[in-house]
């Protein structure tokens, strides 16, 4: 299942799937215990990003060859940050840059596998941890280098939590759609330029390793998404760097789960 949360014409907001010709199926209850698929069909108005996440928790450095070009060794733990939740957009919406983010441009895009989290749980085994996985979606971790790496106190939350900065969707794919989330294609674009290709298989941590890895004396609540990193070819190790700016288009493609398509905007 596919499944999407909308506005409709009448500007309520909706959780749907089955979506065809600008029309979705709507869905009541709560996705992640009980719900029921109506036979209402509503048409779209507005695609929202699939989730409104209780947490966002962020692994970095988790692709081999991401690492690699950033000079780093590989971590011998997940490295973990956090956005803040009001950081989400939809799979269409504008990602904006900050006014303190455009002299010089530091804004940077990093296409990401987004799990979610439909059942709660805590110190849960790696053998057990996809079990509490209701689906994956597409994610781009926009990120503000200079903010990351000088105007934080050293941590890289702040520079990640700018509003616009965690685009997600266009919805969750339920995981019984996805075999194996360590066999899923990546690619990012840039004003129609590839700009990174990878693997979840090139992950130094795995999803179900990142999942139990999370959870050691900490529960992980439903509606939690896990960014799981990002493959190589971002911008800021490129030569020039290269950063987004307004009027770029920004696309993000999980092979089987999404593709996204992002106008970049100055913020007013």
């Amino acid at each position: 299942m596919r499944i999407i949360r909308f506005l409709d014409y009448q500007n309520n907001e909706l959780i749907g799937c089955n979506v065809r010709d600008d029309f979705a199926t709507v869905i009541t209850g709560d996705i992640f215990d009980k719900f029921t698929l109506t036979d209402r069909d509503v048409k779209i108005k507005t695609i929202l990003a699939p989730i409104n996440p209780v947490a966002i928790l962020c692994i970095g450095l988790n692709y081999r060859m991401h690492a690699q070009e950033t000079g780093m060794a590989y971590p011998e733990h997940p490295v973990l940050f956090m956005k803040n939740p009001a950081a989400v957009t939809g799979a269409y919406s504008n990602i904006e840059i900050p006014k303190s983010c455009l002299e010089p441009l530091q804004v940077d895009y990093e296409v990401e596998l987004g799990v979610v989290i439909g059942k709660s749980g805590k110190n849960i085994k790696v053998e057990d941890a996809l079990s509490h996985v209701f689906g994956y979606t597409c994610a781009n971790d926009i990120s503000a280098r200079r903010w990351q790496k000088h105007s934080g106190g050293g941590q890289w939350v702040r520079g990640k939590s700018f509003d616009t900065f965690c685009p997600l969707g266009p919805y969750i794919v339920t995981k019984d759609e996805i075999k194996d989330p360590q066999n899923l294609e990546l690619t990012c674009k840039l004003n129609g330029k590839i700009m990174q290709v990878g693997s979840t298989s090139d992950m130094i941590f795995s999803v179900a390793e990142i999942i139990s890895k999370l959870s050691e004396s900490t529960t992980l609540l439903a509606g939690t998404v896990i960014l799981t990193g990002t493959p190589s070819g971002v911008g800021f190790t490129r030569n020039p760097p290269i950063f987004l700016q307004p009027n770029d288009i920004l696309e993000s493609i999980i092979t089987g789960v999404g593709e996204m398509k992002n106008p970049v905007v100055a913020e007013i």
